[in-house]
């Protein structure tokens, strides 16, 4: 029977089912920025009936919809620093660290968020210099919007950036604008450029001491089970007692207010109550486990993700004013009709905040996520656990040092000192080769599924050549450029865009 089918219809058919399979793919691309828009609607829409009737309405209902845009753009951006490692090590899968840490962002807001913020961020600018309420306003909108724009910015290219910086970089720019140069506080601006320098390095440097530890004392132990038993309760009381001061100290001050002393008993209290318990059940938890890393990585998958939620909540306590701070300091001018030194934050206005930040993790949080925990170095649970580690540590001793650190530098600095010290370590570890070759003389098979999947776990008396070093260095350099490019641009590129903005603000009212 001969063939009645038509070749050119086949082929439109499969045309159209072709053009139908890209329609897909961009409309899934624009799931993320459609909802983001509609949560800036939503939030438009809900202050008009909250305001409405009130003078400046139409300025309040505009600041909203851009802290709104602002909190949606700290959730992509900054959240990732506190679950990408955990991601990265494999402890969470990307939807439980997305659910975690929407979950305890909002809490974090919600529960602990600042009830008082400075309405000039960081004290950059001084009050008497834009005591205009009209120029206050500006300001703050400038600051606010051209912030946002670059997190966005940021977000867009993969670099993690700080939004506290952006903020500083907003309100300086805007400051010029109104009041000139002589209205800034220089030497509070030279002390946050400080913190570009100050924030990766301690971060570095603590998050590598720590996996130092961790490799000579259990890692590379003949016996690393009765290692672990000795030495991961302390480790785990020392995170328990950091995040417990670490939540004292940032997280909890709209709750209650305590001095040094207490902030300190709390986390020494806290640290022997984990002591004891993590003892008894890192013993029973490792009872027939295998003489291998894998085995490790089960110990450390715990106490990582419980440090990844207890970062989300102190950062969601601690982060939101960047979002909500500016915006309540100018629903406080127009209805009062005065610049305040301090403004308290409305309920209505937190709720922005938390909700942005969740939502904005959720819709556009995996990229950074995956950039901070899998494309910078290779993490497993122990590495992953000393960078959390020491994001709360850095930060607790910056911050009774006085020294205006960035959690965000903090983290990727951390996450860079645990490339760096890997790459060092496994060139230079006298230890690591001594280990390695017993047991390569014990058993090769053996060594061989125990450390297959740790890329830096070979040995070999064969001199390298340039070209092997290269390609077996730990940290990708590409991205170490990227990052701390966007870092040192932070601050001129939002204040620049800030000074824009207020002109045009200017000239349009």
């Amino acid at each position: 029977m001969p063939d009645t089918r038509k070749a050119t219809l086949d082929k439109d058919l499969e045309k159209l089912v072709r053009i139908e399979q890209a329609t897909n793919v961009v409309a899934r691309g624009l799931v993320a920025p459609g909802f983001g828009l509609l949560f800036l609607a939503l939030t438009a829409v809900v202050t008009a009936f909250y305001v409405s009737g009130e003078p400046g309405a139409v300025t309040i209902v505009a600041a909203a919809a851009i802290g709104a845009y602002m909190a949606l753009n700290i959730g992509a951006n900054d959240v990732a620093n506190n679950v990408g490692p955990a991601v990265g090590a494999r402890a969470l899968t990307l939807v439980g660290a997305l659910a975690i840490a929407a979950i305890f962002e909002a809490a974090g807001a919600l529960i602990a968020g600042g009830d008082v913020v400075n309405t000039i961020s960081k004290g950059i600018v001084d009050v008497d210099a834009v005591a205009n309420p009209s120029s206050f306003v500006r300001l703050m909108l400038a600051a606010l919007l051209s912030s946002a724009v670059w997190i966005n910015i940021a977000t867009w290219v993969g670099a993690p950036v700080s939004t506290t910086h952006s903020v500083v970089g907003g309100v300086l720019g805007a400051g010029i604008a109104a009041a000139g140069f002589a209205a800034v506080d220089w030497a509070v601006m030279s002390a946050i450029a400080a913190s570009w320098v100050i924030s990766p390095l301690l971060g570095g440097l603590i998050a590598a001491a720590f996996l130092a530890f961790i490799k000579s004392a259990i890692i590379y132990q003949d016996d690393k089970i009765a290692a672990a038993r000795r030495w991961l309760p302390p480790l785990i009381a020392v995170m328990a007692g950091t995040f417990a001061s670490y939540l004292a100290l940032k997280g909890l001050k709209k709750v209650i207010h305590l001095d040094a002393i207490s902030i300190i008993f709390i986390g020494c209290a806290t640290a022997l109550v984990v002591w004891s318990i993590a003892s008894g059940h890192v013993r029973r938890v490792s009872e027939g486990m295998e003489n291998r890393n894998q085995s490790l990585r089960r110990l450390f998958r715990g106490p990582l993700i419980f440090s990844a939620a207890l970062l989300s909540f102190a950062h969601g306590a601690n982060d939101v004013a960047n979002a909500v701070g500016p915006l309540a300091a100018i629903v406080s001018t127009v209805q009062q009709g005065n610049v305040a030194t301090e403004v308290g934050i409305p309920l209505w206005v937190m709720i922005i905040g938390a909700l942005g930040i969740s939502i904005g993790l959720v819709l556009f949080g995996p990229r950074l996520i995956r950039m901070v925990g899998e494309q910078i170095t290779r993490l497993n649970p122990m590495r992953a656990f000393c960078v959390a580690l020491s994001a709360a540590i850095t930060v607790i001793i910056a911050s009774w040092l006085g020294l205006p650190v960035s959690s965000t530098h903090v983290a990727v600095g951390a996450v860079f000192g645990v490339g760096f010290f890997r790459e060092w370590y496994t060139a230079n570890s006298k230890r690591r080769r001594r280990y390695l070759e017993r047991k390569a003389a014990n058993d090769r098979a053996s060594r061989k599924s125990e450390d297959s999947d740790d890329s830096d776990e070979t040995v070999s008396d064969e001199p390298l050549s340039g070209v092997e070093v290269m390609r077996r260095r730990l940290v990708r350099r590409a991205h170490v450029t990227t990052i701390v490019t966007a870092w040192v641009t932070t601050v001129p590129a939002s204040a620049l865009l800030s000074a824009l903005i207020f002109y045009a603000l200017a000239i349009a009212y």
